[in-house]
Protein backbone atom coordinates (compact mmCIF):
# COMPACT_ATOMS: atom_id res chain seq x y z
CA UNK A 1 0.00 0.00 0.00
CA UNK A 2 1.63 3.27 -1.00
CA UNK A 3 2.49 5.32 1.86
CA UNK A 4 0.70 9.31 2.37
CA UNK A 5 4.03 10.87 2.43
CA UNK A 6 7.73 10.11 0.88
CA UNK A 7 9.53 11.27 4.18
CA UNK A 8 8.53 12.57 7.50
CA UNK A 9 11.88 14.21 10.30
CA UNK A 10 10.88 13.39 13.66
CA UNK A 11 12.99 15.34 16.58
CA UNK A 12 13.68 14.46 20.04
CA UNK A 13 12.76 10.94 18.63
CA UNK A 14 14.43 9.12 21.65
CA UNK A 15 12.45 11.36 24.14
CA UNK A 16 9.14 9.41 26.13
CA UNK A 17 7.13 10.98 24.11
CA UNK A 18 9.14 10.68 20.50
CA UNK A 19 9.65 6.86 21.56
CA UNK A 20 5.86 6.78 21.79
CA UNK A 21 4.86 8.09 18.38
CA UNK A 22 7.88 6.69 16.07
CA UNK A 23 5.16 3.70 15.21
CA UNK A 24 2.32 6.00 14.39
CA UNK A 25 4.82 8.10 11.99
CA UNK A 26 6.31 5.25 10.24
CA UNK A 27 3.22 3.57 9.02
CA UNK A 28 1.99 7.48 7.37
CA UNK A 29 5.57 7.90 5.18
CA UNK A 30 7.80 5.63 3.35
CA UNK A 31 10.69 7.07 5.35
CA UNK A 32 10.86 8.04 8.92
CA UNK A 33 13.69 9.65 9.76
CA UNK A 34 14.25 10.11 13.56
CA UNK A 35 16.59 12.59 14.77
CA UNK A 36 17.78 12.91 18.40
CA UNK A 37 21.28 14.57 20.15
CA UNK A 38 21.61 11.00 22.06
CA UNK A 39 22.54 7.78 20.43
CA UNK A 40 20.07 5.77 18.13
CA UNK A 41 17.27 3.49 20.02
CA UNK A 42 18.09 0.09 20.34
CA UNK A 43 16.11 -1.33 17.51
CA UNK A 44 15.05 0.92 14.37
CA UNK A 45 11.35 0.36 12.39
CA UNK A 46 11.86 -1.31 9.10
CA UNK A 47 11.41 2.28 7.16
CA UNK A 48 13.23 4.25 9.97
CA UNK A 49 16.61 5.65 9.99
CA UNK A 50 18.02 7.68 12.70
CA UNK A 51 20.40 10.82 12.57
CA UNK A 52 22.31 12.01 15.76
CA UNK A 53 22.26 15.69 15.14
CA UNK A 54 21.92 18.49 17.67
CA UNK A 55 18.78 20.76 16.49
CA UNK A 56 20.00 23.96 18.07
CA UNK A 57 23.10 23.99 15.28
CA UNK A 58 21.47 24.95 11.82
CA UNK A 59 24.58 23.20 9.68
CA UNK A 60 23.19 19.89 11.50
CA UNK A 61 19.23 20.50 10.70
CA UNK A 62 19.36 22.06 7.52
CA UNK A 63 20.72 18.64 5.66
CA UNK A 64 18.14 16.50 7.33
CA UNK A 65 14.85 18.13 5.66
CA UNK A 66 15.57 17.78 2.02
CA UNK A 67 12.97 15.89 0.56
CA UNK A 68 11.07 15.95 3.62
CA UNK A 69 6.86 16.32 3.49
CA UNK A 70 6.61 16.65 6.82
CA UNK A 71 8.45 17.66 10.04
CA UNK A 72 7.83 16.94 13.42
CA UNK A 73 9.26 18.95 15.86
CA UNK A 74 9.60 17.45 19.59
CA UNK A 75 13.39 18.01 20.47
CA UNK A 76 13.39 19.96 23.63
CA UNK A 77 14.73 20.62 27.13
CA UNK A 78 11.42 19.38 28.92
CA UNK A 79 11.95 21.33 31.94
CA UNK A 80 12.23 24.83 33.48
CA UNK A 81 15.83 26.02 33.02
CA UNK A 82 17.90 29.47 33.56
CA UNK A 83 16.77 30.95 30.13
CA UNK A 84 20.59 30.37 28.44
CA UNK A 85 20.11 27.15 29.35
CA UNK A 86 16.88 26.32 27.00
CA UNK A 87 17.78 29.14 24.20
CA UNK A 88 19.80 26.35 22.18
CA UNK A 89 17.52 23.39 22.67
CA UNK A 90 13.94 24.88 22.83
CA UNK A 91 14.29 28.44 21.30
CA UNK A 92 16.73 28.15 18.24
CA UNK A 93 16.49 24.26 17.92
CA UNK A 94 12.44 25.63 16.32
CA UNK A 95 13.53 28.52 14.27
CA UNK A 96 16.01 25.92 12.67
CA UNK A 97 13.39 23.50 11.85
CA UNK A 98 11.35 25.96 10.24
CA UNK A 99 14.08 28.00 8.53
CA UNK A 100 15.43 24.61 7.04
CA UNK A 101 11.73 23.71 6.32
CA UNK A 102 11.43 26.82 4.17
CA UNK A 103 13.90 26.18 2.04
CA UNK A 104 13.71 22.47 1.09
CA UNK A 105 10.23 23.24 0.84
CA UNK A 106 8.52 20.86 4.01
CA UNK A 107 4.52 21.20 3.67
CA UNK A 108 4.18 21.22 7.30
CA UNK A 109 5.67 21.32 10.69
CA UNK A 110 4.12 19.52 13.87
CA UNK A 111 5.12 20.71 16.97
CA UNK A 112 5.21 19.62 20.43
CA UNK A 113 3.84 22.89 22.29
CA UNK A 114 2.68 22.30 25.83
CA UNK A 115 0.17 23.72 28.34
CA UNK A 116 2.70 26.18 29.67
CA UNK A 117 2.57 28.39 26.48
CA UNK A 118 -1.30 29.16 28.63
CA UNK A 119 -0.10 28.41 32.06
CA UNK A 120 -0.94 31.40 33.89
CA UNK A 121 -4.83 31.06 32.92
CA UNK A 122 -7.07 30.23 35.63
CA UNK A 123 -8.63 26.21 35.45
CA UNK A 124 -11.86 27.77 35.68
CA UNK A 125 -11.67 30.21 32.89
CA UNK A 126 -12.49 27.33 30.30
CA UNK A 127 -9.96 28.65 27.68
CA UNK A 128 -10.20 27.66 24.12
CA UNK A 129 -7.69 27.45 21.54
CA UNK A 130 -7.90 31.63 20.70
CA UNK A 131 -6.43 32.13 24.40
CA UNK A 132 -3.76 34.93 24.83
CA UNK A 133 -0.63 33.29 25.87
CA UNK A 134 0.05 33.32 29.15
CA UNK A 135 3.54 31.40 29.65
CA UNK A 136 4.32 30.45 33.38
CA UNK A 137 7.81 29.74 33.15
CA UNK A 138 10.80 30.45 30.27
CA UNK A 139 9.70 26.89 28.95
CA UNK A 140 6.45 28.10 28.48
CA UNK A 141 7.87 31.42 27.05
CA UNK A 142 9.79 28.83 24.06
CA UNK A 143 6.58 27.44 23.57
CA UNK A 144 4.91 30.94 22.62
CA UNK A 145 7.85 31.77 20.54
CA UNK A 146 7.82 28.55 18.21
CA UNK A 147 3.70 29.31 18.09
CA UNK A 148 4.48 32.68 16.93
CA UNK A 149 7.10 31.36 14.69
CA UNK A 150 4.69 29.03 13.08
CA UNK A 151 2.31 31.95 12.85
CA UNK A 152 4.84 34.06 10.97
CA UNK A 153 5.92 31.20 8.91
CA UNK A 154 2.54 30.40 7.86
CA UNK A 155 1.63 34.14 7.00
CA UNK A 156 4.95 35.02 4.82
CA UNK A 157 6.22 31.62 3.71
CA UNK A 158 2.85 29.52 3.80
CA UNK A 159 4.59 26.79 5.80
CA UNK A 160 1.68 24.76 7.75
CA UNK A 161 2.00 24.32 11.04
CA UNK A 162 -0.12 22.15 14.26
CA UNK A 163 0.89 23.23 17.56
CA UNK A 164 0.62 20.61 19.91
CA UNK A 165 0.06 21.91 23.49
CA UNK A 166 0.42 18.70 25.20
CA UNK A 167 -0.72 18.38 29.26
CA UNK A 168 -0.18 15.51 30.92
CA UNK A 169 1.01 12.55 28.53
CA UNK A 170 1.74 9.42 31.00
CA UNK A 171 0.59 5.92 30.58
CA UNK A 172 -1.90 6.22 33.56
CA UNK A 173 -2.80 9.61 34.89
CA UNK A 174 -0.30 10.09 37.92
CA UNK A 175 -2.33 12.70 40.30
CA UNK A 176 -5.06 14.57 40.89
CA UNK A 177 -4.40 17.46 38.76
CA UNK A 178 -4.20 14.80 35.55
CA UNK A 179 -7.58 13.90 36.44
CA UNK A 180 -7.96 17.57 33.94
CA UNK A 181 -4.69 17.59 32.28
CA UNK A 182 -4.20 13.73 31.18
CA UNK A 183 -3.33 12.75 27.96
CA UNK A 184 -3.15 8.80 27.27
CA UNK A 185 -0.89 7.74 25.00
CA UNK A 186 -3.20 6.00 22.76
CA UNK A 187 -4.79 9.34 22.55
CA UNK A 188 -1.36 11.44 21.54
CA UNK A 189 -0.98 8.93 18.81
CA UNK A 190 -4.42 9.48 17.80
CA UNK A 191 -3.39 13.52 17.71
CA UNK A 192 0.00 13.37 15.91
CA UNK A 193 -1.80 10.82 13.34
CA UNK A 194 -4.86 13.51 12.29
CA UNK A 195 -1.94 16.33 12.67
CA UNK A 196 -0.09 14.46 9.77
CA UNK A 197 -3.03 13.19 8.01
CA UNK A 198 -5.31 16.15 8.00
CA UNK A 199 -5.40 17.54 4.14
CA UNK A 200 -5.01 21.36 5.28
CA UNK A 201 -4.39 23.19 8.20
CA UNK A 202 -2.93 26.38 8.03
CA UNK A 203 -1.44 27.19 10.94
CA UNK A 204 -3.52 25.79 13.99
CA UNK A 205 -3.08 25.28 17.88
CA UNK A 206 -4.79 21.85 19.27
CA UNK A 207 -5.00 21.05 23.02
CA UNK A 208 -3.56 18.03 23.78
CA UNK A 209 -5.98 16.04 26.27
CA UNK A 210 -7.86 13.25 26.34
CA UNK A 211 -11.56 13.46 26.69
CA UNK A 212 -11.52 13.94 30.30
CA UNK A 213 -15.07 14.98 32.48
CA UNK A 214 -12.68 17.71 34.23
CA UNK A 215 -10.96 18.92 31.47
CA UNK A 216 -10.42 22.90 32.00
CA UNK A 217 -10.09 23.48 28.36
CA UNK A 218 -12.14 23.98 25.08
CA UNK A 219 -10.99 22.33 21.95
CA UNK A 220 -13.74 23.25 19.37
CA UNK A 221 -12.05 25.14 16.67
CA UNK A 222 -9.76 22.91 16.26
CA UNK A 223 -12.25 19.34 15.73
CA UNK A 224 -11.58 20.06 11.59
CA UNK A 225 -8.79 17.66 12.75
CA UNK A 226 -10.56 14.86 13.43
CA UNK A 227 -9.07 14.77 16.83
CA UNK A 228 -11.20 12.66 19.14
CA UNK A 229 -9.84 11.42 22.18
CA UNK A 230 -11.49 8.33 23.70
CA UNK A 231 -9.68 7.90 27.18
CA UNK A 232 -10.99 9.51 30.38
CA UNK A 233 -9.06 10.17 33.74
CA UNK A 234 -12.13 10.10 35.49
CA UNK A 235 -11.36 6.12 35.53
CA UNK A 236 -9.03 7.21 38.34
CA UNK A 237 -10.65 9.55 40.31
CA UNK A 238 -11.47 7.53 43.28
CA UNK A 239 -8.16 6.46 44.10
CA UNK A 240 -6.06 9.67 42.80
CA UNK A 241 -8.81 11.89 44.95
CA UNK A 242 -8.09 9.45 48.43
CA UNK A 243 -4.35 10.75 47.58
CA UNK A 244 -4.43 14.28 46.75
CA UNK A 245 -3.98 17.45 49.63
CA UNK A 246 -7.09 19.44 50.62
CA UNK A 247 -8.30 21.69 47.95
CA UNK A 248 -6.87 24.95 48.15
CA UNK A 249 -8.31 27.97 46.37
CA UNK A 250 -5.43 29.82 47.19
CA UNK A 251 -2.40 27.63 45.88
CA UNK A 252 -1.47 28.74 42.65
CA UNK A 253 -0.54 25.14 41.63
CA UNK A 254 -4.45 24.17 42.13
CA UNK A 255 -5.41 27.00 40.45
CA UNK A 256 -3.52 27.51 37.81
CA UNK A 257 -3.32 25.55 34.16
CA UNK A 258 0.12 25.13 34.65
CA UNK A 259 0.06 23.55 37.88
CA UNK A 260 3.16 23.97 39.99
CA UNK A 261 5.00 25.58 36.83
CA UNK A 262 2.61 28.58 37.80
CA UNK A 263 4.72 28.39 41.00
CA UNK A 264 8.17 27.41 40.36
CA UNK A 265 10.30 30.84 40.27
CA UNK A 266 11.47 31.45 36.81
CA UNK A 267 14.54 29.05 35.85
CA UNK A 268 13.43 26.55 38.64
CA UNK A 269 11.95 22.80 38.04
CA UNK A 270 9.24 22.47 37.32
CA UNK A 271 9.13 18.83 36.92
CA UNK A 272 10.44 18.48 40.75
CA UNK A 273 7.18 20.05 41.90
CA UNK A 274 5.20 17.47 39.29
CA UNK A 275 6.86 14.47 41.10
CA UNK A 276 5.79 15.87 44.70
CA UNK A 277 2.49 15.20 43.44
CA UNK A 278 2.70 11.96 42.06
CA UNK A 279 2.98 8.44 43.93
CA UNK A 280 6.52 7.76 44.02
CA UNK A 281 6.08 3.96 43.82
CA UNK A 282 3.79 4.52 40.90
CA UNK A 283 6.34 7.36 39.16
CA UNK A 284 9.13 4.68 39.79
CA UNK A 285 7.20 2.25 37.28
CA UNK A 286 6.59 4.39 34.64
CA UNK A 287 9.84 5.91 34.36
CA UNK A 288 11.22 4.87 30.89
CA UNK A 289 14.87 4.89 30.06
CA UNK A 290 16.45 7.65 31.87
CA UNK A 291 13.45 10.08 31.47
CA UNK A 292 10.42 10.57 33.57
CA UNK A 293 7.08 10.17 31.77
CA UNK A 294 5.45 13.06 33.39
CA UNK A 295 8.46 15.29 31.86
CA UNK A 296 6.44 16.29 28.70
CA UNK A 297 3.15 18.36 29.22
CA UNK A 298 3.40 18.16 32.69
Amino acid sequence: MAKLHKKIVLTGACGTLGMEIRTTLAALTEQLVSVDIVNAPKTLIENETFVQADCAKFEEVLPLMEGANMAVHFASIPDERPFEDLLGPNFLSSYNVWEASHRHGVQRVIYASSVHAVGMHENAAGIDTDADHAPDTFYGLAKCFAEDLGKLYWAKRRIESVHLRIFSCTKVPQNARALRTWLSYDDLRHLVDRAVTSTTTGFTVVFGISNNDRSPVNNAKATFLGFRPKDNAENWAQSLMAAAPPANPLDRAQLYLGGPFATVPLGESGVAGIKAMTNPAKAASNISTGVNPNVKGL
